[in-house]
């Protein structure tokens, strides 16, 4: 069987892994509340709109204003959360991989989680660690959006643009592919924003409400 994509580059938060609703939200609530006590909170719904768009270091940075000393704690309270909890991947996830990287898939990460985060959710639930991870340890002019991470993909592993494809739920991922002029597929098994849903269907190549139309899609099903 020819694999229709050599290398598939997924996001990890709300594509391979449910993440948000149990990690990073409750995570950002409570630096939110240690930070800024006297302000509104701010809803799970609004949360993944501001993620979606302009993204999170923007939410941070520009429309909470967080100082950098206030970054860092966000930051502190967000390890202690994912260091504490192992996600769980989507059904038919990890699977999927697993077969991809069987028949000499090249299965590469690119999130705004931590590599050693990432490892370790792949090491438990998939028995392995993907062939390349760029995570939010990298400068921020390394992560995503940025092209960086797919630019060095390509080029360590000898593609070309159209022998990759990218996975990812939000508006960064999809910028950073079309930037590097790769393929990009929308993961919508997570959301259930209608605005979000709408605008990833309208400016995706592929747009997936299932894990298994994925799956048929890089295995050739």
């Amino acid at each position: 069987m020819v694999l229709k994509y050599k290398c598939i580059i997924l996001d990890h938060d709300d594509t391979a892994v449910k993440s948000t609703p149990d990690i990073h939200y409750p995570s950002f609530v409570e630096a939110l509340t240690d930070l800024r006590p006297h302000d509104k909170s701010i809803t799970f719904e609004d949360f993944v709109r501001y993620c979606f768009n302009p993204g999170f270091s923007s939410l941070c940075k520009d429309i909470i204003k967080f100082t950098e000393e206030e970054q860092r704690h966000q930051q502190v309270v967000w390890k202690k959360y994912t260091e504490s909890t192992v996600p769980d991947f989507y059904e038919l996830f990890v699977e999927t991989i697993q077969e991809f990287k069987k028949q000499g898939g090249i299965v590469t990460v690119v999130s705004h989680s931590e590599r050693n985060r990432i490892e370790r959710d792949y090491s438990i639930h998939c028995g392995f660690v993907p062939d390349a991870i760029f995570g939010w340890e990298l400068p921020e002019h390394q992560r995503k959006p940025h092209p960086y991470p797919i630019k060095e993909i390509l080029k360590r592993f000898n593609l070309q643009e159209t022998e990759a494809l990218m996975l990812d739920d939000l508006k960064p991922g999809l910028e950073m592919a079309r930037s590097c002029n790769v393929d990009f597929a929308a993961a919508g098994w997570s959301h259930s924003i209608p605005e979000i849903k709408e605008k990833m269907k309208l400016e995706s190549k592929y747009y997936f409400e299932t894990v298994e139309q994925f799956n048929q899609l890089i295995l050739c099903k």
